[in-house]
């Protein structure tokens, strides 16, 4: 097996390492894949107005979150089912060729379906790229640097929710909507070919190479059920598609559970198993922050805040993770164990506080209005990036080794999840607790109250899971 690992002796514990001479190619290739897929997420959020003005398709509009979201999920989880013998740097060129093509589809579309496939194609080389970026550290990096990736990948996250919205927003402005994707081609043209030099060759260490076929067509259902559940109009039609998801999920881990065929590591459909906790965690965590879907619309309808500054307040919570990554980035054994813990708590007591501070009808028109907003935001993303990397650091490290794999795809397609059914939930929470009727200011009090209250009880319960991870398992 050649691996940059090998090369690489005595390295400095610093984040910055990772940026050495012998490191930084296999950085800036696993890092832009990361990168591409988080920030093209949000550029296409700002420009899909744009689409629509111009080709049309309202009523497909937010099938183009939908597909690319679902896409990834398969993506990431191509990257452990993989034919047998392919390596993971074929894998990366084709995922590179793949986002490519859907970016260039999506450029030259003329009609809504068309732009869709696009949009498809694109989700599924992004997931393979994002989830490809935690199948290689263990080749790329020597484990004591593993933290530190995670804590990059966990970064640019934060960075793309206030970079992707910029650049959209400048594509938009000029009518360059099809710019936006024309431009992306010649960067993973680059990248696919730069991997044969840039990336290491590893030998194909799977003991299982099988495809689990019906666990793989139950997760994707349930994607889906929950993306199209976060747009429908009648609640009862949300619910339904949510009780739907959740009986699909429920259905593939009982199957998980029986079955030889495994798409998730092993004693991860078992909650008395470590790793079940594990990924159980970076689930609620997940959910729990994307409520913050709905803090622009409360900041400019309760509190008179522009849609500008309402945007920027909310990067907040991009940077607090970005921050915390990068303070957190050195713990190890006890103190990473303790970062967990204090993250959940944070990010479940920010969440919480924002009932108060956003639940109110009083315009921010001065810096002691709005600085407890400020602060809850930012310690909203604080709280997952305190703990996010020691998660995935400690998800790889207790993993087989012929199964970690599927547990660095697992961690992506967790990341997706949780996203995914976050979003569905505060929608449901949100309308049926009067945001759309009454609607108003009647309407944003009461959505704005529930909304927060019952979105800390996933964060309650990754907290009670945060104790139960041990710190021996850093």
């Amino acid at each position: 097996m050649s691996s940059i690992e090998n090369t690489a002796s005595n390295p400095s514990s610093s984040v910055f390492a990772l940026f050495s001479p012998k490191l930084l190619p296999a950085t800036l290739m696993l890092g832009g894949g990361v990168t591409l897929y988080a920030v093209e997420s949000y550029i296409t959020a700002t420009i899909a107005p744009s689409i629509v003005r111009d080709i049309g398709g309202l009523e497909l509009f937010a099938w183009m979150t939908t597909l690319f979201v679902a896409a990834g999920v398969l993506g990431s989880i191509t990257v452990a089912t993989r034919p047998k013998g392919m390596g993971l740097r074929a894998v990366y060129v084709a995922a590179a060729i793949t986002f490519g093509v859907g970016s260039l589809i999506c450029a030259v579309a003329p009609l809504m379906p068309v732009l869709l496939v696009g949009r498809a194609v694109q989700g599924y080389g992004a997931g393979m790229l994002s989830g490809l970026a935690y199948a290689f550290i263990r080749f790329v990096y020597p484990e004591v640097l593993w933290r530190k990736a995670s804590t990059l990948y966990a970064a640019i996250w934060g960075v793309a929710t206030v970079l992707g919205p910029t650049l959209g927003g400048l594509f938009a402005a000029g009518g360059a909507w099809r710019e936006a994707f024309i431009v992306l081609v010649p960067l993973t043209v680059i990248m696919a070919l730069s991997a044969r030099w840039l990336l290491p060759a590893v030998a194909d260490d799977r003991s299982d190479t099988r495809t689990p076929l019906i666990q793989i067509g139950l997760l994707l259902a349930a994607v889906l059920f929950v993306n199209i559940a976060s747009t429908v109009e009648h609640g009862s039609y949300t619910v339904l598609l949510i009780a739907a998801s959740i009986v699909l999920v429920a259905t593939m881990v009982a199957i998980e559970r029986k079955s030889d065929t495994r798409l998730l590591p092993y004693g991860a459909a078992m909650l008395g198993n470590p790793i079940s906790r594990l990924y159980l965690t970076m689930f609620m965590a997940m959910m729990v922050l994307t409520s913050d879907i709905y803090i622009p619309y409360f900041l400019q309808t309760l509190h008179d805040v522009t849609p500008l500054v309402s945007g920027y307040l909310v990067a907040l919570v991009a940077l607090g993770w970005t921050v915390a990554a990068l303070l957190s980035a050195s713990f190890s054994g006890k103190q990473a164990a303790i970062a967990i813990i204090a993250g959940c708590i944070l990010e479940t007591a920010a969440t919480a506080s924002l009932i108060p501070v956003l639940a109110t009808a009083t315009p921010f028109d001065a810096v002691a209005r709005f600085a407890p907003a400020v602060v809850a935001m930012f310690l909203m993303g604080f709280g997952v990036g305190l703990g996010w990397a020691h998660l995935v650091t400690k998800v790889i490290g207790i993993t087989r080794r012929t199964e970690q794999d599927k547990a660095s795809a697992a961690i992506s397609m967790t990341q997706s999840l949780g996203g995914a059914f976050g979003a569905a939930l505060a929608g449901v929470i949100a309308n049926g607790a009067g945001l759309t009727h009454p609607g108003g200011i009647a309407g944003g009090l009461s959505a704005a109250t529930w909304l927060y209250a019952l979105m800390a009880i996933p964060g309650l319960i990754a907290i009670v899971l945060s104790f139960t991870i041990r710190p021996a398992s850093a």
